[in-house]
């Protein structure tokens, strides 16, 4: 059994007992975190998208640990223009415990089958139909003067 679950901006293959490196968690070491799996994989059975609610994967963190060191330089010639920048990215590593399809079994049937029956509540009058509001008027365009300038008068003969 295995399933993929989302870390922060990435999704991981696990499965029971696997030791991943995430990205740092706040949690304290010692402490169990919850993932939610995007897909989980059992044998022949595949669970995704709606078939996944309740579903979850628990780890336990057990450390922390740094990245490979990064180090970069900018440079612009005849202009004496250097920077040196370096990274190390921060991780914390975690141990897969336990892959759930879904939470802890209830009985509700059990439940509803012992609780007293409500009595039923009368259906609420339909609201009356709402009034059809008047179709706005359109005003009529007003047509437009033409009037001819001298200037005009004076081109056309």
């Amino acid at each position: 059994m295995y399933a993929v679950i989302r870390i922060g901006t990435s999704q991981e293959r696990v499965s029971e007992g696997q030791v991943v490196r995430v990205d740092l968690r706040p949690e304290e070491i010692g402490k169990a975190v919850e993932f939610s799996p995007v897909l989980i994989v059992d044998g022949d059975k595949v669970l995704a998208g709606p078939a996944l609610t309740g579903a979850k994967v628990t780890a336990k963190i057990i450390g922390e640990e740094k990245g490979p060191k990064i180090r970069g330089l900018t440079y612009k010639s005849k202009a004496n223009q250097r920077k040196r920048w370096g990274h190390r990215q921060h991780y914390s590593t975690v141990e897969i415990t336990k892959i759930a399809t879904k939470g802890p079994a209830k009985a509700p049937a059990a439940e509803k089958a012992d609780a007293p029956v409500k009595a039923a509540t009368p259906a609420k009058k339909a609201a009356a139909p709402a009034k059809k509001a008047a179709a706005p008027v359109k005003k009529a365009a007003a047509a437009k003067k033409t009037t001819a300038t001298k200037a005009t008068a004076a081109t056309k003969a």
